[in-house]
Parts: C-alpha cells; structure tokens; sequence
C-alpha cells in the first residue's frame, strides 16, 4: 500500500524541486561555471547540499519530512535551519524542539539561529528581512546550494490581495516566485498545493507541529486576510478564489518578466552617447516599459528597490510626460531627479 494522497502529493512536489537542483548543479557552461552560479570547486563538496527552512509549522515541517525522505533516494545531502525571531515568549525553547525534530528526520546539518528583528517597514517585513538575512548567511556558512520554502498556494493568494491593496503594479500581483533569489537559491515546492494537503501529510506521518499564535493575530495584515478577508471572499464569489488568485500571479509573473525583459532593452536606446536619459524617447515609450526604464535608472543611482513605491515612480514620469517646469522629484535613498535641457537627470545627494 503506497503512502498517503497528501504525503504522495508533497513528496513528489519536493522531488521535482530537487531534480532541478541536481540538474542545475551538474551542468556547466563553457567557462565551467554552473547553472546556479558556482564553478565545480566553489565548495569542495561533491554532493549539494539543500537546507529547508523550517518554523515548526505544518506547511514546513511536512516541507522538511518530504526533502529527508528524497533526499535519501538522491545523489544530495538535506539539512535545515529554524529561524528564532525572538518576538515570543519560549521561542528559543521552541527553536531547539524544531531544530530537534528535523534532526530526528536524518536531516544534517541542522542550525537554530536567533535573530534581532528591527523595525523598519512594519513588524511583518522587519521579521522577514531579519530571517532572509538569517537563512542567506546559513546557506553561505554551510555552502548550500538551495533553501527550500513551504509558502502553499494559499499564501500565494493573499501575497496577491496584499499587492493588489497596495496598488504596486503587476509585478506585486505576481506573488512569490516558484525560484528565487541570488544564484536561484530559494526554492518554493509547494505553491501549487494547498495549505490543507500539506497539513494532511503531517497528520498521516503524525508529526508534531507548532501553530504560530501570529498567524491567528488580527494586529497582523496576513492574519486578518487569512481568517477574514479570503473567507470573506470566498462568500461572496464562491469556492475558487484561492486557485484563481494563484493563476493570477502567474499569469501576471510571465507579463511582468516580458515587461522587464522589453524595458531592459529599450533603456540602452533612450540614453544619449554620454550615457544620460532622453526625454524624448522616453515618451515615445509605452507608459508600462517607461516606467521601468525610470525604476531600473533611479535604483542604479542608489534608491532602495524596497522603499521605492509606484507613487514615486509616477512623479518621475511627470517629468517627461506632464513637463511644466517642476523641480526636482526627492526619492528614497537621498536620489533625486529632475529634468534639464531635454534630459532627465538622476543622481543622489
């Protein structure tokens, strides 16, 4: 008798993320670097090694059950890493139960880090800056190849209402990438399941998981869409919204990446031979491929992309399309720009 529908369902998910790892990390360009970017010596290992981020929840403790069951089947090594934000109560006791815990699945190395959560953005973005910058140092300090995210295709459909909230443009609305991040690092095998398969695995294999009392918490904007805003929707539209919202982000991911590719290469023709911006062939630019060339020119000159908002980038654009004679625009990152003698010109300071 096989295993589980759900359990089966997570596994091959997993197993079709660590393929690719393996294909990737195996085939070398003409320079003899990898796909992912490293060269064959960049660690000295010859097996890669995949982390999986874990917090204890269902989502990534049937993530790290499924990468220990196929990694033992593969030509890799699996290990995982918990990240104690230190916001709670008991949290470094509950880091050390689920650094415990993936170890008890075979996993090695397993790492339990603290991190000192700032404040910059919101608590939600400040935790998760401080565990991205966590999970980027583990994978340096163990020489990781990727670290796998148990994000579902629910947490897909509300990163696409929260984009659609803040008005950023189709490049919010196209969620989380199924591959992210420098060298292809992050890896999310889970975004075409959803959170109820994934909370089956771990009853079928009887694991113990932990329910963040964050993730039920109305101070927080995901909690409150989560138990209100999609059942809400989902009300009054009917059973879907979740599956559809996640077509959504793809959808809009594959128009957003023609955009950037269309806007990259239109940038080299709007400069003139001193390299500066030219109003002119701005304007004669299709709005969503100008704004573009403007975000790309303003975070080159040293404007944080994260700070950055569509609000900003449409008062540029006034620049070239609504000229009257305004000064210049202030933008993050002490970057300001301004138009002068038919050029736009962007500097910081």
């Amino acid at each position: 008798m096989g295993p589980h529908p759900a359990v089966a369902a997570i596994r091959l998910a997993v197993r079709r993320v660590l393929h690719d790892v393996l294909t990737e990390h195996t085939t070398t360009g003409p320079d003899g670097t990898r796909a992912d970017g490293t060269r064959p010596d960049d660690t000295g290992r010859p097996r890669p090694l995949v982390l999986v981020a874990c917090s204890g929840g269902a989502d990534s403790m049937a993530l790290a059950s499924a990468l220990a069951f196929e990694a033992r089947k593969l030509d890799l090594r699996a290990g995982g890493i918990t990240v104690d934000h230190g916001l709670q109560t008991g949290s470094e006791q509950r880091a050390r139960e689920v650094a415990d815990r993936m170890t008890a699945l075979g996993l090695d190395p397993v790492e339990a880090v603290a991190v000192t959560v700032g404040r910059d953005g919101g608590p939600e973005a400040a935790a998760r800056d401080a565990r991205y910058a966590a999970l980027d140092a583990a994978a340096e300090r163990h020489g990781a190849t990727a670290i796998l995210l148990g994000h579902t295709r629910d947490d897909q459909a509300e990163t696409v209402l929260l984009g659609l909230a803040r008005g950023s443009g189709i490049r919010s609305l196209s969620g989380m990438a199924a591959v992210s991040g420098t060298a292809r690092r992050y890896r999310r095998p889970f975004l075409e399941l959803d959170r109820q398969t994934v909370r089956k695995a771990c009853i079928a294999q009887e694991l113990a998981v932990w329910d963040d009392p964050h993730n039920t918490d109305p101070a927080y904007t995901r909690s409150r869409l989560r138990h209100e805003g999609l059942p809400a929707l989902e009300k009054a539209l009917g059973k879907g919204v979740v599956e559809a919202l996640a077509r959504t982000a793809q959808l809009s991911r594959d128009d957003a990446d023609a955009l950037d590719s269309w806007a990259a290469d239109a940038e080299a023709a709007v400069r003139d031979e001193a390299g500066r911006l030219e109003c002119a062939k701005l304007h004669g630019l299709p709005p969503a491929v100008r704004r573009r060339v403007l975000r790309r020119a303003v975070i080159a000159e040293g404007a944080p992309a994260g700070s950055l908002f569509a609000r900003h980038i449409e008062e540029v654009d006034r620049l070239i399309t609504g000229w009257r004679g305004q000064g210049a625009i202030n933008l993050p990152g002490r970057v300001e720009a301004r138009r002068q003698g038919g050029r736009l010109v962007i500097r910081q300071g």
